[in-house]
């Protein structure tokens, strides 16, 4: 997993079956300290809620396929959680914990209830 900046959107007038109605994100990858290195990458959103501008982390390979709801669609990055801050268990070189990284927002964060979350429920007899 590596950690990447979602950066802006992908709009395809065309897309592969099993990809419908999946968002594909641009998405700069950072290092721990929250550094872009290297180019920038597209990925689907497994997540179906990370928006730009947010903190994401994100597989590729055989991973992203198997992260998607329709397993081995063909994806190379597939994003799988989204990240609320960034802390490091390294000590610095006077033996002090490093403070927590939290991530650059233009807005203030949002309150949990922002983000609406689906529930499913079972009924008798259906699935």
């Amino acid at each position: 997993m590596q950690l990447a900046r979602v950066i802006g959107t992908v709009v395809a007038t065309v897309k592969t079956p099993g990809l419908e109605g999946v968002k594909l994100l641009v998405l700069q990858p950072l290092d721990r300290h929250l550094v872009p290195v290297g180019g920038q990458v597209v990925a689907a959103d497994a997540v179906h809620m990370a928006g730009p501008g947010e903190l994401v982390y994100f597989v590729a390979a055989r991973e992203a396929a198997e992260a998607m709801p329709n397993r081995f669609v063909p994806v190379d990055h597939a994003i799988v959680g989204i990240v609320d801050a960034v802390r490091s268990l390294a000590n610095d070189a006077s033996g002090a914990r490093a403070p927590a990284v939290e991530p650059p927002s233009a807005a203030p964060p949002a309150a949990p209830a922002a983000r609406p979350r689906v529930r499913r429920q079972r009924t008798e007899g259906r699935p």
